[in-house]
């Protein structure tokens, strides 16, 4: 699996250190930037990672901003992008089992060190479990196929059980 790594100014320093944890595993990655502190507009390195996700030319990435939230929204727009903003082992555990996200991010400026690259591990090494999970993912894709058609969303998404 090779893997495509990128952040923001506010993520650069964490992104330098989960580098060393895939050079040290020996995990091919492709470091699409920031190369530095100063600021950069995180859409941008979103887009390095995500587009690539979306086109099926790289299985997985990684994204770090200062949250991970503007990275996550970023990411997310990219039809067959499952990017997962994780904080803890647990969600990274759930977002890979359940819904096969397919890029982790993370927020540089509120995880330390040695959660994220627990996190890292955790999201790395757990599969997909497919099941009834993937027909769930069948349905984000069909709303993704939809709307990339500029169609409004419409019988393909069941109503919910609370909505009026």
């Amino acid at each position: 699996m090779k893997i495509s790594v990128a952040s923001d100014h506010a993520g650069y320093d964490l992104k330098n250190h989960i580098l060393a944890y895939l050079s040290e595993n020996q995990i091919a990655y492709n470091d699409l930037g920031t190369n530095g502190n100063d600021s950069v507009d995180y859409p941008d390195y979103a887009l390095k990672v995500a587009s690539l996700v979306s086109k099926g030319a790289l299985e997985r990435g990684i994204l770090i901003c200062g949250t991970g939230v503007g990275m996550s929204i970023a990411a997310n727009k990219y039809p067959g992008v499952r990017a997962a903003l994780c904080h803890n082992i647990e969600t990274a555990e759930a977002s890979r089992r359940h819904n096969d996200a397919n890029i982790l991010v993370l927020g540089g400026r509120i995880l330390d060190h040695a959660v994220a690259l627990s996190i890292l591990k955790t999201w790395l090494e757990t599969p997909f479990d497919g099941g009834r999970h993937q027909r769930r993912l069948d349905k984000i894709t069909a709303i993704e196929q939809e709307t990339t058609r500029g169609k409004p969303l419409s019988k393909q998404v069941e109503k919910s059980p609370i909505s009026p």
